[in-house]
């Protein structure tokens, strides 16, 4: 059953001065990590304090960092959308590029990353056939050409576990590793990967028809799938999807040349081990836009985005039992 919707609401706006703060993670100290648009990894501290707040250049990867996943030993993942799938040491800078190809191929638009606790890496790619900075063009296209992938510790070649996704964007694992959660923005919707039991290799649709387009996923210490929505539900984008796929190749080349503005939309759902939305934060009228994570950090809800220069402090309220 879903939860009915609850105001978002946003306490402060941080600039952090770099643009496009995509994905936002929080370490055991509060601190948030976010990759900007210019390639710098940049650490704040103190979200929830405006006179205590700082922030600082960890490393700078020399592309466009999206997905960020912290590692045990406090090392991050980053899937860089020009380099591929990167590890950055946060004490000293250094980076190492762990896989930058895939049949062939080019990582050109790794997405999102997660480890688990036995040092196998999944990571996604949105797109095979648009870059990010085309990413419209394949929405509009509805390729179907995004992909989960597998990183085998101590391996530097990927292996494809699903395609034909739409989009493919955020990924979390489940509280007892057994399954993936991978978000298909194109779809709005979730899909389960299993990694353990009798269905182990197969996929099946975990949430659908959201109220909006998922993209990064994280898991809370709640056991609850924070889904961050990057944008309203947009019925005449799903009524061009019905149509052929000449027609949709060709509104895709009008897409990607067409100025872009998002709407004045910011939402989060929260979704259980089962697949329902338990929790549902929408801010229809708002300034910040495009909301592509989302972290707790200070007990507050920290928001990031592929848009905006900066990060959206909120309230994180209770799920209701």
């Amino acid at each position: 059953m879903q939860s009915r919707s609850t105001p978002l609401v946003p306490l402060r706006y941080l600039g952090i001065g770099g643009r496009g703060p995509e994905d936002v993670v929080a370490d055991d100290r509060g601190r948030v990590l976010t990759g900007v648009e210019d390639g710098r990894i940049l650490r704040l501290t103190h979200v929830a304090d405006p006179v205590r707040t700082r922030v600082e250049v960890l490393a700078e990867t020399g592309g466009r960092p999206l997905g960020l996943e912290l590692l045990p030993d406090g090392d991050l993942l980053v899937c860089d959308a020009r380099l591929g799938l990167l590890r950055v040491a946060t004490k000293d800078g250094i980076v190492r590029v762990l896989a930058d190809s895939v049949g062939g191929e080019p990582l050109r638009f790794c997405s999102n990353a997660v480890a688990l606790s036995d040092g196998t890496v999944f990571f996604t790619v949105s797109s095979r056939r648009y870059a990010l900075e085309e990413w419209m063009g394949d929405l509009v296209e509805h390729t179907g050409t995004g992909l989960l992938l597998r990183l085998a510790p101590g391996s530097d070649t990927p292996e494809v576990l699903l395609e034909g996704l739409q989009f493919a964007n955020g990924v979390a694992p489940s509280g007892d590793e057994s399954f993936l959660v991978v978000a298909e923005t194109g779809r709005r919707r979730l899909t389960r990967y299993w990694l353990t039991g009798p269905n182990a290799g197969t996929s099946e649709p975990f949430a659908e028809d959201l109220p909006g387009m998922p993209d990064n996923l994280w898991r809370g210490p709640d056991g609850l799938i924070r889904v961050a929505l990057a944008g309203p539900r947009v019925p005449a984008l799903e009524a061009l999807h019905r149509l052929g796929p000449e027609r949709r190749r060709a509104a895709a080349r009008v897409a990607v040349r067409a100025p872009f503005r998002p709407l004045g939309f910011a939402g989060v759902v929260a979704v259980d081990g089962g697949g329902r939305i338990v929790q549902e934060l929408v801010r229809r009228r708002s300034g910040f836009r495009m909301v592509t994570s989302a972290c707790v950090a200070d007990g507050r809800l920290v928001l990031g985005s592929l848009w905006e220069r900066g990060v959206a402090v909120c309230e994180f309220p209770d799920v209701a039992p």
